[in-house]
């Protein structure tokens, strides 16, 4: 089954809140070798500012995840996890996320491209703070691949 382009213009329904947690915040900088103090110590990030770690930027990932999820269960999606592969990111930020804030992100799925028999998806998670302020919008793009018999996606 090909990509559905009725997916483009498709808004999925908010996420459950996420709540931003400290060791969360300090495993993932860890993981993608953030070693910015404010990353990791309270006092750094209070000096810089903050109430409590900030996040390293990629973070927001973490929450998108929540909405891609949501767009690869569509029984209508034609997405095929096995040829799919995560091509593009980009984070447009209001401002960083830090540990403690309550984040919902919504999906939209603002295009889909075809590429020599394969299909871009592309979708805008709007992620939002418990005041309902934006926080960051994280874009994705993936490439879903063509089945192995030719069929296009």
């Amino acid at each position: 089954m090909p990509v559905n382009n009725d997916l483009v213009g498709r808004e999925f329904p908010p996420t459950a809140p996420y709540l931003v947690g400290r060791e969360k915040v300090r495993e993932f900088a860890r993981a993608v070798f953030a070693d910015a103090p404010q990353h990791t110590d309270v006092a750094a990030a209070q000096v810089a500012g903050y109430a409590d770690v900030v996040a390293p930027p990629t973070f927001a990932m973490v929450i998108q995840d929540l909405t891609l999820q949501q767009l690869l269960a569509e029984p209508d999606s034609g997405i095929v996890l096995a040829r799919t592969i995560h091509a593009e990111q980009r984070f447009t930020y209001s401002r960083p996320i830090v540990a403690g804030d309550e984040l919902t992100a919504q999906l939209s799925v603002t295009g889909i491209r075809a590429l020599g028999g394969n299909a871009m998806i592309t979708s805008d998670a709007t992620i939002t703070d418990a005041a309902g302020e934006h926080v960051v919008t994280a874009t994705s793009v993936l490439l879903v691949g063509s089945d192995s018999e030719g069929e296009d996606a």
